[in-house]
């Protein structure tokens, strides 16, 4: 998937099947969180850089990875 250099928003990568599956099984407590649909005019950079202070680098490229990938 073209992440646009991490610009996608959030709101497309939960409208693809595989990047949601993606999502939901990496980061499990997402699928249940009530920001979710407040979060799908962000984009992937954002929560990337919101993201940093709670979740290893290791853990987050790894995603970005399999994002890339589907």
């Amino acid at each position: 998937m073209d992440l646009k250099n991490n610009r996608i928003t959030i709101g497309e990568l939960l409208d693809s099947p595989q990047s949601k599956a993606i999502i939901y099984k990496k980061i499990p407590i997402i699928s249940k969180h009530p920001i979710q649909g407040a979060a799908r005019s962000i984009t992937l950079e954002q929560v990337i850089s919101a993201s940093e202070a709670f979740l290893p680098p290791k853990k987050i490229d790894e995603m970005l990875q399999l994002l890339r990938q589907a």
